[in-house]
């Protein structure tokens, strides 16, 4: 059972488990043709089995466990913006907070027991001056997007140090695929060079470029996160390269790689910077390779290289449909 699906992570989970020869089960909270594009480009919509549920009271969830039995829960659903989160800061700490408090009753209530992964973030660690950053680093959240991430954690650790559930973190730091949706500023970068390069955009806007990021490849990720619940004991884990790039690397990686130079495109504008953006942890990988034995292989330039092939084919796809 996969919570939120339809989103990157869920998508690139669902089809390594089909593969694998598990029935998959996800939610969503509304099912549209809009939020099937992920699991439709992948080819397996019609494989897996989907359920509205919006996880919202311990009940439903409980009905949809005991309906499916699942072996193996992965909690990906819930708000996925640190800044949006500043706007909204109660839907996301019960998108976030809340879902996983109650994902973990009802796990406790049920006869037959499951796995569970929860998508933690590195934001919960903040401004941390403790480099790099582990499982057992202070959280310092700056935003509600983080406190919810950091609350969620520490309710996974509880239920399993006190219930002896199998439930466990994957603190995720940035990964990336063709599956971002647009907002995501990676994916912003890599349409913005690729419509430059075609003429039909004059500049790209960006924020601070000095803003420094850990990014990974996302269907290397949800490897991780199956070997986390195939484990003899529970156990969280940093999920990252250990490696950070500053943004304005990325922007020029991409734009070299449709024959262009950034300087000439970029505009720095003011409302795309946000507080304490350029401040971010760096993650210490040892535990994760020595301990999980998955280390990220995919990394900068590759990463940009894959998204702008990704894009480029999207929009040939869309001119010759037009």
């Amino acid at each position: 059972m996969i919570t939120g699906i339809t989103g990157q992570d869920g998508c690139y989970l669902a089809d390594r488990l089909i593969k694998h020869g598990y029935h998959v089960v996800g939610t969503t909270r509304k099912i549209s043709s809009r939020r099937l594009t992920g699991l439709q480009q992948l080819g397996i919509c019609d494989t897996v089995t989907l359920e509205t549920a919006s996880l919202d009271n311990v009940e439903s969830i409980e009905k949809l466990i005991d309906d499916y039995h699942p072996e193996m829960i992965f909690h990906l659903s819930g708000q996925s913006s640190p800044r949006l989160s500043f706007d909204q800061p109660e839907e996301t700490f019960e998108s976030i907070a809340g879902s996983t408090q109650r994902l973990l009753q009802a796990m406790h209530r049920a006869t037959l027991p499951s796995r569970l992964f929860v998508a933690g973030s590195c934001e919960m660690f903040g401004n941390s001056h403790q480099q790099p950053v582990t499982c057992e680093s202070r959280c310092d959240p700056i935003n509600p997007y983080a406190a919810a991430k950091e609350s969620a954690f520490r309710s996974v650790r509880d239920y399993r140090e006190r219930h002896g559930l199998f439930a466990c973190t994957g603190i995720l730091f940035n990964h990336e695929s063709p599956l971002r949706p647009e907002h995501f500023v990676t994916q912003k970068i890599i349409a913005g060079a690729c419509s430059i390069s075609r003429g039909l955009q004059k500049d790209l806007h960006l924020g601070d470029l000095s803003s420094e990021r850990d990014w990974g490849w996302a269907p290397e990720y949800v490897v991780a996160m199956e070997k986390m619940l195939s484990r003899e004991q529970p156990e969280d884990f940093i999920l990252a390269t250990g490696k950070h790039t500053s943004l304005r690397v990325f922007v020029s990686k991409a734009f070299e790689s449709v024959g262009l130079s950034w300087e000439d495109y970029v505009v720095h504008d003011k409302q795309f910077v946000r507080s304490h953006d350029s401040y971010h942890p760096h993650a210490s990988v040892n535990e994760t390779t020595d301990r999980l034995v998955w280390t990220a292989t995919v990394q900068m330039p590759e990463l940009v290289q894959r998204l702008i092939k990704a894009r480029k084919k999207l929009d040939e796809t869309n001119y010759s449909d037009s």
